[in-house]
Order: structure tokens, then C-alpha cells, then sequence
């Protein structure tokens, strides 16, 4: 099985919100925040080629919204969904699954694309396209909190083009690669857990988005239910403690990759590095 982190770009958010009720004291140390209180973070993909399958995990913010948009987000840096794909020796029509862990605009973005004639079609024309049916409908219907997040131009179009199929919770995408459902940060988020060279790999979604978010009580501000997010975090850092799992950070601006260490005050990071790096280890 092979791995790549596939970087889509870096955008920007307001730092309140991605730590939550953590003073600033403490989380400008970990992310400093511009003058208008913005940190920038990743928005980090990963790869699986199985050799039979190439599944994509989440595809980023996307290039197609336009400038009133992203003036809100700020989106910058040098990469690119498309570039780092191809950077890694693979074309778009190449991928057969693209699995979305939730349909908030940062994650899904990029799975739809306007085409030559400004029309909204899939970016991965030969893909099926993963989701839930219990995330699906929160995402048709949101709560009044989350209607910015769902952007239907991002995932409706799947739909149309009769590419989308639905996950159950424990399923198996490919040997190797089984999704996890959690609810704290939004309904049904989908983790993945991949087996691969006889290590475990997480991929923490926005469960906990960066290495920062490793200690317990930093938990986003944009999280619908904090109280489920705080024990699906201690069960899920207990649970990659005892596989001596590798995390994968989709939003952490530089730390790729950790480990995990227990202490006195409850896990925190461990080793640190690139994906294919902490794989060797």
C-alpha cells in the first residue's frame, strides 16, 4: 500500500474559534494569530493506491468559489488538489474513491469543479464518492449554526451525477481502510483508520485538526456537540495509544504526523514528522 499527504493549500480562521474556551495566552504559543486574529492551517488530503484502488481523503477548499468568498478564508500558499496529485504521479481520471469525512466547504470543496462551460461537475470524473446517509441529510437540512458550513454546489452535484454512495459506521472501504463515525464536531464525521506495513494510521479529521488539539480541553468553538467531542477524543487517544497509532493532522499547518506519549496530564505528542517517516519508525 502506498501513502501520500496530498496538500491542497493553506487558508485562514479565526483563532477563538479553532481553540475554543482555551485562553489566547495559551493557543497563540501553538498558532500565532495575524493582526486580525486569523491563524492559517492546512487543509492536508491523503492518498491510498492499494494497487487495485486509489482513494482520495478529502479534497480541500476547492478553486471554483469566488472572490467574496474567499476573502473571508483567505486561501493561499503554493499548493494545489491537482497539483499535488499530479506531483505525486497521479491524474484525476486515476482515482476510484474519493472519501469525504464531512461536507463542510473546507473538506469537500474540491470535489466538485466548474467545467469549460461554468458548469458544477465531480473533479474526479471515474470516482465514487463516499459519504453517509446520516451526515448526507444533516448536510441537505442543516441547524441554522452549520448552514454556512454546507455548501451545496460542493456535494449536490455528486449526487446528480450518480457518483455518490453511502458508508455505514465500521465499514471496510478497501482492506485495510475502515471508517469510524463521530458526532461531537458535527453529525456523523467519518475518521478512517488505515492498516498499512503493519502500523495503524488515523486519520483525525476534524476530530482533532491539528497536533495542537492532542490535549483534551482544546476543542473547537465550531464543534456542535463539545461535550461528545471530549469523550471521542479521549476514546479515540486511548484507542490509538494502545495500537501505537500514528495521527494524521489535516489542518495542522506543520506537523504532518505524531505519535502519542502518556503523562501525568493525559496524552500529548509524541514523535513528530512526516507521514512515511513515522512509518519506518
Amino acid at each position: 500500500m502506498k501513502l501520500h499527504a496530498i496538500d491542497t493549500g493553506l487558508f485562514k480562521l479565526d483563532g477563538g474559534a479553532m481553540f475554543g474556551v482555551v485562553p489566547k495566552v495559551l493557543w497563540k504559543k501553538i498558532n500565532p494569530p495575524d493582526e486580525n486574529n486569523l491563524c492559517t492551517w492546512a487543509m492536508r488530503c491523503l492518498l491510498i493506491d492499494s494497487g487495485e484502488r486509489t482513494i482520495l481523503i478529502d479534497t480541500g477548499i476547492g478553486e471554483k468559489q469566488d472572490e467574496r468568498f474567499r476573502s473571508h478564508f483567505h486561501p493561499h500558499g503554493e499548493d494545489s488538489l491537482k497539483g499535488s496529485l499530479e506531483a505525486a504521479g497521479y491524474s484525476q481520471k486515476k482515482i476510484t474513491d474519493v472519501l469525504l469525512t464531512h461536507l463542510h466547504f473546507d473538506h469537500c470543496g474540491g470535489a466538485v469543479d466548474k467545467n469549460s462551460s461554468g458548469a458544477l461537475t465531480p473533479t474526479f470524473p471515474n470516482a465514487t464518492y463516499w459519504s453517509n446517509k446520516t451526515h448526507w441529510l444533516s448536510a441537505m437540512y442543516p441547524n441554522k449554526r452549520e448552514n454556512a458550513s454546507f455548501l451545496k454546489e460542493n456535494f449536490v452535484p455528486l449526487q446528480e451525477a450518480e457518483q455518490l454512495s453511502f458508508l455505514e459506521d465500521g465499514a471496510e472501504l478497501a482492506p485495510g481502510v475502515k471508517v469510524h463515525y463521530v458526532y461531537g464536531h458535527t453529525n456523523a464525521m467519518m475518521l478512517v483508520e488505515i492498516e498499512a506495513r503493519a502500523k495503524t494510521i488515523l486519520y483525525m479529521a476534524d476530530l482533532i485538526p491539528s497536533a495542537g488539539h492532542v490535549s483534551l480541553p482544546y476543542v473547537m468553538a465550531y464543534d456542535m456537540e463539545p461535550r461528545k467531542t471530549l469523550d471521542e477524543k479521549a476514546k479515540f487517544l486511548e484507542y490509538a495509544f494502545q495500537k501505537n497509532a500514528i495521527l494524521f493532522f489535516e489542518h495542522d499547518p506543520k506537523i504532518e504526523c505524531c505519535t502519542l506519549k502518556k503523562t501525568a496530564k493525559g496524552y500529548r505528542v509524541d514523535k513528530t514528522g512526516k507521514l512515511n517517516e513515522l512509518l519506518k519508525i
